[in-house]
């Protein structure tokens, strides 16, 4: 993955880095060794290979994977992204985060991630559902509504969350819309979940400001990623009255000290594919954008952007992590230093995995809550979340990243430690 500076993120870096948050939680909150090692280790790793035939006969071999971290707590949960340079560690890693997500809000769900190496970007839609089905019969074996249950991720949505129900379902000869979430909500998907993971971000960003005594209203707001995440925090925020002066997709960035339109901005992406070129803004690199005078920074794209050269000039004085991992070790150890509030990831972009509880128990009930009673739950939990970790960070003493790891991992431990470890 590549960083904000340059460099590059490998999956092995990143998983290191969840794994060193772990280790340090277990030790602060007094865990037994022994817990750390079983927590370290995946409970399930699958590789599959993904045989493609293209228009022009010729056939391509992409590796799929589902790794199965813990289900201590409950079914494994977690989405399914399509990247190039998805790896087994990288999917580790995002297991893991997703194991402590579903703790940290109080979810029954394990953690669990799924990943295929492949660029969607040159790929037509019918290729991409291929490798969707295909990928869904390799790994149907371990998948189900009361065993694991998949949602979208990078440059996986909706319709290729009905493509899994879709075969999973004929392979079982019967409906089955709870084996997935992140469905069209036509098809049982869950009213309010495309901007969900946003909203949670605007909501403990708000939570955050709160806190420190910062008015929403009018402070200004630098998002990094445009995509799904980062349009719709973005949106949020600025119907709080917050001033979103930056934003950046994949082909660059855009300014405006006066304040972006945001929904203007959303339409102009959608009919250009970009953000650059929006009218009255001005383009800026990727690397100003984190730099710049700002009450709050959102990094919504990918993980590993911001590591201590770019922590270093990072003015924010909230870091809310809309990406999974977007900070490396040594850029939150810079941040701590610069005394930035940081709202870790695991708690910032939790809307998603917890709209994705609603759909499910939607599912398995057979109902259809509105929009608006999703919503007000969905706040109701992530407010709830951040204030045990605040708790837990004045009962601890520490950063709110490590309170927020004490705080899910012990779950997890007590979880393990009272089912125990059998033979």
């Amino acid at each position: 993955m590549s960083g904000g500076d340059g460099q590059v993120l490998s999956g092995k870096a990143f998983l290191e880095t969840v794994l060193k948050s772990v280790k340090k939680a277990v030790e602060l909150a007094n865990i037994p060794q022994d817990i750390y090692e079983f927590l370290k280790i995946p409970k399930r790793i699958v590789i599959v290979s993904i045989p493609i035939k293209h228009k022009d006969g010729k056939i391509s071999n992409y590796i799929g994977y589902r790794v199965q971290h813990s289900d201590a707590l409950g079914p494994y949960k977690g989405g399914i992204r399509y990247y190039p340079t998805v790896d087994l560690d990288e999917v580790t890693a995002l297991a893991m985060l997703m194991t402590y997500k579903c703790a940290a809000l109080s979810l029954p769900f394990g953690g669990a991630k799924g990943g295929v190496a492949c660029n969607p970007k040159t790929l037509s839609l019918e290729e991409i559902e291929r490798i969707t089905r295909r990928y869904t019969h390799m790994i149907s074996d371990i998948i189900g509504p009361y065993v694991d249950i998949p949602a979208p991720d990078v440059y996986t949505d909706a319709r290729v969350m009905a493509w899994i129900m879709d075969t999973y379902s004929q392979l079982k000869g019967r409906q089955v819309p709870e084996v997935v979430t992140g469905k069209p909500v036509y098809l049982g998907g869950c009213e309010g979940r495309e901007e969900a993971t946003g909203f949670g971000v605007c909501i403990t960003t708000r939570e955050a400001c709160k806190l420190l005594g910062i008015p929403l209203k009018g402070a200004r707001i630098a998002i990094q990623g445009f995509g799904n995440v980062g349009s719709y925090a973005a949106l949020h925020l600025s119907n709080l009255g917050a001033k979103i002066v930056a934003v950046s997709d994949s082909k660059g960035a855009v300014y405006s000290k006066e304040g972006l339109n945001i929904e203007r901005l959303i339409s102009h992406k959608k009919s250009t594919g970009t953000v650059l070129g929006f009218p009255g803004a001005t383009q800026i690199s990727e690397r100003e954008l984190f730099e710049l005078n700002v009450e709050v920074l959102i990094p919504a794209a990918i993980e590993g952007v911001i590591t201590k050269e770019v922590a270093e000039k990072v003015r924010a004085k909230v870091v809310a992590e809309g990406a999974n991992g977007p900070t490396t070790t040594e850029g939150s150890l810079v941040l701590q230093e610069k005394e930035v509030f940081i709202v870790p990831d695991i708690l910032a972009n939790a809307g998603g995995v917890t709209a994705s509880y609603f759909e499910w128990i939607q599912n398995l009930q057979r109902e259809h809550w509105p929009r608006d009673t999703v919503l007000k739950m969905l706040e109701e939990k992530m407010v709830k979340a951040f204030s045990d970790v605040v708790d837990t960070m004045k009962k601890m003493e520490v950063g709110t990243r490590d309170a927020v790891m004490v705080l899910s991992v012990s779950r997890v431990a007590l979880a393990v430690q009272t089912l125990g470890i059998w033979p």
